[in-house]
Order: C-alpha cells, then sequence, then structure tokens
C-alpha cells in the first residue's frame, strides 16, 4: 500500500500524483497527522476512515471537493477534529553555509512558542532574529521537516521574512516545507522569495 511519506518522497523529486482527476486515500501518518493534500488534478487524503465512505463523498471529477467545506465537516465530524487553514503548501532544497540573517537559538523547553510549536511538530527547534523575528522547524506531517516563520509587525516591510524563510534552508539538511496561508500575502511572497517552489494544499484537522 502507498503511504504519505512515499508520496511526498515522490514530490520531493518532481514526480507528482498523476493529473487525471483521481483520488488516492492512504493511512495516517500517525496519530497526529490527518488531512487532504491537493496537487494538480489529484487529491490525496491521509485518514484512518473507511476508505468506501470516503469516495461515497467525493463525486469522481470534482476536483474541488477534497478540499471543500462540506467533505471537510465530514470528514471533521467522523474523526471528532477541527478543520484547519487550507494552506499553500511550498519546497525548497536546502543550502549551504551560514544562514542570510544571524540567529539565536531559544533552548528553553518552556518557552510559550516551543510549546506551541511541538503541539504539531517533533524535534523543534526555534530561533530569534535580533531584527525582530523568529523561525521555527520541526518534523511535521509523515516526518517532513517544515518551516515556520514570525516578524514582529513593527520590524515587517524589511525583507525580514524573506530571510528567515531562507535560513530555514541552511539549518535543515533536507528539504523543507512550509504551509502559508494564502491570505497572508506578505507570507506567501516571503517564502516565493525565498526559492519556495508551490506544490499543492493542504489542509490538516487537528
Amino acid at each position: 500500500m502507498t503511504t504519505l511519506a512515499e508520496i511526498l518522497a515522490n514530490v520531493r523529486r518532481g514526480r507528482f500524483p498523476a493529473a487525471d482527476g483521481g483520488l488516492t486515500i492512504v493511512p495516517q501518518p500517525s496519530p497526529r497527522d490527518l488531512g487532504v493534500l491537493s496537487f494538480t488534478a489529484h487529491a490525496v487524503v491521509f485518514a484512518d476512515a473507511d476508505p468506501a465512505w470516503i469516495r461515497g463523498l467525493l463525486p469522481p471529477g470534482d476536483l474541488s471537493a477534497p478540499l471543500g467545506p462540506a467533505f471537510l465537516q465530514a470528514l471533521a465530524g467522523r474523526t471528532g477534529r477541527g478543520i484547519g487553514n487550507v494552506d499553500l503548501l511550498g519546497l525548497a532544497a536546502p543550502l549551504p553555509g551560514p544562514p542570510p540573517v544571524a540567529l539565536d537559538e531559544l533552548t528553553r523547553s518552556d518557552h510559550p512558542r516551543v510549546a506551541r510549536a511541538r503541539r504539531y511538530r517533533d524535534s523543534v527547534r526555534v530561533w530569534t532574529a535580533a531584527e525582530g523575528g523568529l523561525l521555527t522547524v520541526g518534523r511535521g506531517v509523515a516526518g517532513r521537516w517544515e518551516a515556520a516563520v514570525e516578524v514582529e509587525p513593527e520590524c515587517r516591510g524589511r525583507g525580514l521574512g524573506r530571510r528567515l524563510a531562507a535560513a530555514a534552508r541552511h539549518v535543515v539538511p533536507e528539504p523543507v516545507w512550509a504551509q502559508v496561508a494564502p491570505g497572508n500575502v506578505a507570507s506567501v511572497r516571503a517564502f516565493l522569495a525565498a526559492g519556495y517552489a508551490p506544490v499543492g494544499a493542504e489542509v490538516l484537522l487537528a
């Protein structure tokens, strides 16, 4: 049986699911990770739910249905979870050398930002930037490395978000993924400028 980790590994190599209007259903990679991935004309549902039930809710050829409210609400009700954001999913290769911004790693496990990140990821590491920002990386869905950045409001508009997004490519030894809310245009621009390529859309049920 195909796993989500195998699908993501293929995406890292530039091999996407066939753009055939199809649907792939795979088991959850962990009890924490459940959701829907949408690629060009192909959706992947990773959930420990009856595949026949899932297919019954997703009419063949309806490319928008897997990320639509009706299916997500049904899946949330079936699994007892809440629906997260529908995010743009970006991917970037690692880069050698030092990051383009000076970083100071937080080592206190009780830091509130560390605690928040650990709800969604494993092996979490967090750095602050003196310029007024924060970089978080950790292993998220199916063990992939994920990055998130924050910039203090008074420090925005100076390219710090882009440099922090790029810094993740220097501190992670593998391809790094980013989940970005499409409405957060500043963040989308920052990750695109830092070299992250859009590969799909994703919603997680927490």
